[in-house]
């Protein structure tokens, strides 16, 4: 009798995201009111955000270098001519119920980025993520619901255009990312990568950075991609993790049991940990596109495109590549120190000051670190500066300090004192004619201890050592003190 084997299926996730990002300019995209966040509602307004009859919108020149300066960092092709259209809907905070964006000519197409993981070994694992495009577009204003945080079970909600106008860049990706962790490193990365350039903070939890998912599942080998969900309500890089790992396996599930995905747009719950569906779509929304008939076509010529070029800095993943292959540093070293550019600046200027690049990155990432995460500074707040880093560094590789002395005044240095005034009479004694007669001393004062050293109790050796480096607190270089010691011992 033959018994049937049932082969489980594989599946794979397609994933796409579409972010949001808020440009750092002081006036909106088309007027010149108030970016500013957190301002009283509906203060930072004017007759062309609020769509009044008779007013023009203008351009915000800085909002186009922005958005070029993100669109060549991203590696895409920018657009010698492009164009603003209408998108025609109707919300309560959409005061001209219409929202100017770009549509079939945005100002930059068919660009990539890099992600790097780490794998269990620390090996780092890269991978080129598509984009589609990036285009500008302004933002809507924000709904207050009294009674719930959702417009459903509200009793009324309050509107405030603070945010209408705001200027934005939607940045599409392809959906070439197979995991939540993917799409987390790809929005991480994306952050890493506006703040590098200056265009933006981005800041999630006061909005300035959002992201959408879109999100299949298929079986592996099939070509054709599954029905798609959107989920939206991610204010955290692992929130958008999570959220995408519950949908994949809420998909699997769904498919397994014979039921039929719907795409639909989802929430993500954090408390309940899981998505909740928000919406059903039929199929794509007709916004009625057409021209923006107020404001002339956008055409950015070879000078000014080679200037902004010109003007882009050194960006993370080239330096994370530097420091991996050029200066011998870990993929988690390069990753941490890469996080923010002050930090990256902090770090080089250290290693051009003199500093020995492994022993600066520790100190960066571990033992600062630790200083800035409780004190919540950033390291521009702080008074050691990194040509005094690599002074410090340097005394510890010549034998002047040792590492201990080092970590013991690092509150004092943190705070200003120049190393030559913190480690002044802690020079280390280096010298074995003036540390022996110590060594010496030492051995003579314990002689209990000695016998049982003698007798084969050889972890006494830490106890000789110790009360040598007490009695001269802590100036005996601690390399000399322990073969001095373990010599007189075995003597």
């Amino acid at each position: 009798m033959t018994t049937a084997t049932t082969v489980k299926t594989e599946y794979e996730a397609i994933i796409g995201l579409e972010t949001h990002c808020q440009l750092s300019t002081n006036t909106k995209i088309f007027s010149n009111s108030s970016t500013a966040f957190g301002s009283d509602p509906n203060t930072n307004i004017d007759p062309v955000c609020m769509g009044l009859p008779g007013v023009l919108p203008v351009l915000n020149q800085k909002v186009l270098e922005y958005a070029v300066k993100a669109g060549l960092a991203l590696n895409c092709q920018i657009a010698k001519y492009s164009k603003f259209d209408r998108k025609q809907y109707f919300y309560p905070d959409l005061p001209k119920n219409y929202q100017i964006s770009q549509y079939d000519l945005p100002i930059a197409e068919h660009g990539w980025l890099e992600i790097e993981l780490v794998d269990a070994e620390g090996n780092p694992i890269r991978k080129r993520i598509g984009i589609t495009r990036l285009h500008m577009e302004e933002d809507a204003g924000k709904l207050v619901h009294a009674g719930s945080d959702r417009l459903s079970g509200s009793s009324y909600s309050l509107v405030d255009y603070n945010r209408a106008g705001i200027p934005l860049v939607e940045i599409v990706s392809e959906p070439d990312l197979r995991s939540g962790q993917e799409a987390a490193e790809y929005a991480e990365e994306l952050r890493r990568i506006v703040r590098y350039l200056g265009v933006s903070d981005g800041n999630m939890e006061q909005g300035s950075l959002r992201c959408d998912v879109n999100i299949s599942v298929r079986p592996v080998g099939r070509k054709e991609f599954g029905t798609k969900v959107e989920i939206k309500n991610m204010n955290s890089f692992s929130a958008i993790q999570r959220a995408i790992d519950y949908e994949i396996e809420r998909q699997i599930a769904a498919i397994e049991a014979g039921d039929r995905i719907i795409q639909e747009t989802r929430l993500w719950q954090e408390g309940a940990q899981c998505t909740s569906s928000m919406r059903v779509k039929e199929g794509s929304s007709d916004y009625r596109y057409f021209p923006e008939p107020d404001l002339a076509p956008i055409e950015v010529s070879n000078a000014q495109l080679e200037q902004w070029r010109s003007e882009l800095p050194e960006l993370p993943a080239q330096k994370r590549h530097h420091y991996e292959s050029e200066l011998g540093l870990s993929a988690y070293d390069a990753r941490v120190l890469t996080e923010d550019r002050s930090i990256a600046e902090y770090f080089e200027t250290a290693i051009a000051s003199g500093a020995n690049p492994k022993a600066a990155a520790n100190w960066i990432t571990q033992d600062i670190a630790a200083y800035l995460n409780k004190q919540k500074l950033t390291i521009t707040q702080i008074a050691l500066t990194p040509t005094n880093l690599a002074d410090i560094i340097t005394r510890i590789e010549t034998g002047k300090i040792s590492n201990a002395q080092a970590k013991q005044k690092l509150p004092d240095l943190l705070s200003g004192i120049s190393p030559e005034k913190a480690f002044a009479g802690l020079e280390l004694i280096t010298d074995p004619s003036v540390l022996e007669p110590i060594v010496d001393e030492v051995i003579a004062a314990n002689p209990k201890e000695l016998e049982k050293y003698r007798n084969g109790n050889t972890n006494l050796k830490g106890f000789f050592v110790g009360q040598v480096l007490k009695k001269t607190d802590k100036r005996a270089d601690p390399k000399l003190t322990n073969e001095l010691v373990e010599k007189k011992l075995n003597a």
